[in-house]
């Protein structure tokens, strides 16, 4: 093959095959079924880089912003929220609430696979239930989103983007964009 080489594995040394099997094996709480009384601000943000804050100081802990990021909903109104059967607290959100930082390939064309891999070590499959869309920044810059769940989103960073649109371009230069579980994702803007 010419041109940027297929991921054979992720950057824990885990082929595909593995990965596919590990998608949706941690089943998340059912926050799309609760809905207490807003009860208020949680006095947390999530920045545009993925770090998620408290009061204004980075939580260092990963395996608590991951905790936390299965309570996440987003509501009707755009809007993103902490909750559990008994509460519900506001949460600013600066872009997307994730950052997808890692991609791994499998095949080519139509019978490609991209799974991403999440700054919370989530793993999503584009595809048809995972929508991969490119937006333009006010500076002109293409800004890629994959849909994680329920109206979440992840920030595709820059080096991924830049690693999918490598493949994109050898594939087709003339019209860019990768196929993925049998959706195609063309990589110009919307």
């Amino acid at each position: 093959m010419t041109g940027p080489e297929t991921n054979l594995t992720d950057s824990a040394g885990r082929t595909p095959a593995e990965l596919a099997a590990l998608i949706g094996r941690d089943k998340l709480p059912p926050v799309h079924l609760w809905h207490p009384s807003h009860c208020g601000p949680s006095h947390m943000r999530i920045a545009a880089d993925g770090t998620w804050f408290h009061e204004g100081s980075p939580i260092g802990r990963k395996e608590l912003v991951k905790l936390f990021s299965t309570i996440l909903r987003r509501e009707p109104d755009g809007s993103h929220v902490l909750v559990t059967p008994v509460e519900k607290l506001d949460i600013e959100v600066d872009d997307a609430p994730f950052v997808a930082v890692e991609a791994l390939t499998e095949g080519e064309g139509r019978e490609r696979r991209i799974i991403f891999r999440l700054n919370t070590d989530d793993l999503v499959a584009a595809g048809p239930e995972h929508l991969l869309r490119i937006d333009t920044a006010p500076d002109g810059t293409p800004r890629p989103y994959l849909h994680v769940r329920a109206g979440l989103e992840a920030l595709v960073n820059r080096p991924v983007f830049y690693q999918l649109a490598d493949l994109a371009l050898v594939e087709s230069a003339d019209a860019p964009g990768l196929w993925s579980d049998s959706a195609f994702f063309p990589f110009m803007p919307a």
